[in-house]
């Protein structure tokens, strides 16, 4: 999806000015030093990209030997998309003749059908992007080029460089505007004759670290994957300058120092991050290499990051949402889950999230952020922050936590929150503890939906007059990763989750509510499909002022398998 930015080209007379002036730039002549690749894709999804295979919302394009801008998207977005040139981490990461002639070929096409100034590919963000891929895939564009080429590549770089030296200001804030300008500063270091670009980009580049960045080395999304696309980008932008001989601001450096120890508290044990509002795993591998690159040491977050606890004991790692979603702007890809929770022992996510649905249409991102989709706790037909309009749309109604307390304890850590999500429309709070032995080994959960405030129990009564006192509904869910094995045993009352390392995990109820196996799916943006997967369901009423739900999540003893289960293979792109 194009962050922020409208996916067609505005033709307005600013944009119209700024492209004529852009052509009239003095062409560079080269570059000042040999470029070298900051960037890789997937292998697998790069033979999917030569054998014309094509993913929009869901859907399998398959055009072999159709050049991409004759592709027709069912997505308007992903016919921008592709403007951007992110294909080319992939073709590159093929490597072959056929992958290096597909490549020119689609650029030299661009080139001559776009590059002065139509399509949908002259927005500031795409403008940016697009300059980090052909100036971090030089080598293989140029190989074998002739004259003729080598000249239209590089006056078409030098017009996107001037346009986006004039136009960056109509970026999104956020990770928009960090794409416009690191593409800037790439070309202006990169191009005979456009040092003149750096100064003006480092400068905005430096504000934007101070705007955008908290203290706290969050964004404004609470996206984790998008966090770490803004740390890559400033990573590759300090890297860019120090082989310049040019050192990077003081402010942009800070805000580096700042995001590193949040991206290590949001990273799982498997070295995925968590996935919320919107955001994946995150490319494997990228966090390891920023990190590398930048030269920052990723102590944990203390306390909160971004956001988010994150307890760890052992081999196991549980990341709790514990604040509201975001909201405004910031908030349209934001979920609706406040107080859920993701397990993953070792390499083996367990307890998941069902992810964003935003690359298979509209239904399916609607259908994510609900907090339905998620592993909390939701009363029936509501999800704790609502969306008033389009799946695109920012929640409105926001869950605000009223409570939390991250506990240290001498066998273990927890955390204890209450978020008011029901407060208005069924008189409830949701209250959740969970707390993690420190071998790993054992997560305890108590959830509660309680009437605290007057308010809160007045609205609570006038509903179980109402309802004739049936009570309210609600479930609580537990989302597996489909590489889980999940089985009911012991007569009904306990599920075996079954991972592939071998490791068995038991998870059990207190209580009369009725627990079941239940169909969910799996969201991942590197996937050509949804996958199947299940949930466990618990379900019950409240029908008093409290009503308590405990559970636990317990290892078996650890096989021999499972010790030595320190990779997982790639799953990436696969159907």
């Amino acid at each position: 999806m194009v962050k922020g930015q409208e996916h067609e080209h505005s033709g307005g007379v600013m944009d119209r000015w700024a492209m004529w002036r852009a052509f009239r730039v003095a062409p560079a002549g080269g570059f000042v030093s040999q470029p070298e690749p900051r960037t890789i894709g997937l292998y697998a999804r790069g033979k999917q990209v030569l054998a014309g295979n094509f993913v929009a919302s869901g859907q399998v394009v398959e055009r072999p030997g159709v050049p991409i801008w004759d592709v027709s998207f069912p997505d308007p977005a992903m016919r921008a998309e592709v403007h951007g040139f992110a294909w080319l981490d992939d073709l590159a990461a093929v490597g072959d003749s056929n992958a290096r002639k597909r490549a020119q070929g689609w650029t030299f096409d661009w080139i001559a059908r776009f590059g002065l100034g139509r399509g949908p590919g002259w927005t500031a963000d795409l403008t940016g992007r697009r300059l980090i891929r052909w100036i971090n895939h030089a080598l293989l564009l140029l190989q074998g080029a002739d004259k003729a080429q080598s000249a239209a590549y590089f006056r078409a770089l030098s017009a996107q460089t001037a346009f986006l030296a004039k136009r960056w200001q109509k970026a999104a804030p956020g990770l928009p505007r960090f794409e416009a300008l690191t593409g800037m500063i790439s070309a202006g270091l990169a191009l005979e004759g456009m040092q003149g670009h750096v100064g003006p980009a480092l400068a905005a580049l430096a504000h934007d670290c101070e705007i955008e960045i908290d203290i706290e080395g969050g964004i404004p999304t609470r996206n984790p994957e998008e966090l770490l696309e803004v740390f890559t980008l400033l990573t590759w932008a300090a890297q860019a300058l120090g082989e310049a001989g040019h050192l990077a601001p003081p402010e942009h450096l800070a805000a580096m120092e700042r995001i590193a120890p949040t991206l290590r508290a949001l990273r799982h044990a498997d070295g995925g991050l968590a996935r919320y509002h919107g955001g994946g795993r995150g490319m494997e591998g990228r966090l390891d290499s920023a990190l590398a690159n930048a030269g920052v040491r990723a102590l944990p977050s203390a306390g909160l990051a971004m956001g988010f606890a994150r307890l760890s004991g052992g081999r196991t790692t549980v990341i709790v949402d514990a604040a509201a979603p975001p909201g405004g702007l910031a908030g349209t890809k934001a979920h609706a889950s406040t107080n859920a929770f993701e397990l993953t022992s070792g390499r083996r996510p367990v307890i998941v999230s069902c992810g964003s649905g935003a690359p298979f249409g509209p239904e399916w991102r609607l259908a994510g952020r609900a907090t339905a989709s998620h592993s909390t706790l939701a009363v029936d037909g509501f999800s704790s922050s609502r969306l008033a309009g389009a799946a695109d749309q920012a929640l409105t109604d926001r869950a605000e936590v009223t409570t939390l307390r991250v506990i240290e304890g001498e066998n273990g850590a927890g955390v204890h929150l209450a978020h008011s999500g029901w407060s208005a429309t069924h008189g409830v709070s949701h209250i959740r503890d969970l707390m993690l032995t420190n071998d790993g080994r054992h997560l305890t959960g108590i959830d509660k939906l309680s009437a605290i405030s007057t308010p809160e129990k007045r609205r609570f009564e006038q509903l179980m007059v109402d309802g004739r006192l049936k009570g309210i509904n609600f479930a609580l869910r537990f989302h597996i990763h489909p590489d889980v094995e999940a089985r009911l045993d012991m007569g009904g009352t306990a599920v075996s989750l079954a991972l592939k390392s071998g490791e068995i995990w038991v998870f059990r109820q207190e209580g009369a509510m009725e627990m079941v196996l239940a169909p969910s799916i799996y969201l991942e943006k590197t996937r050509l499909r949804p996958r199947q997967t299940v949930q466990i369901v618990l379900t019950a009423r409240a029908m008093d002022f409290e009503t308590r739900v405990g559970w636990t999540l317990a290892k078996a003893q650890d096989t021999p398998l499972a010790i030595r289960d320190l990779d997982r293979e790639d799953l990436s792109a696969q159907i």
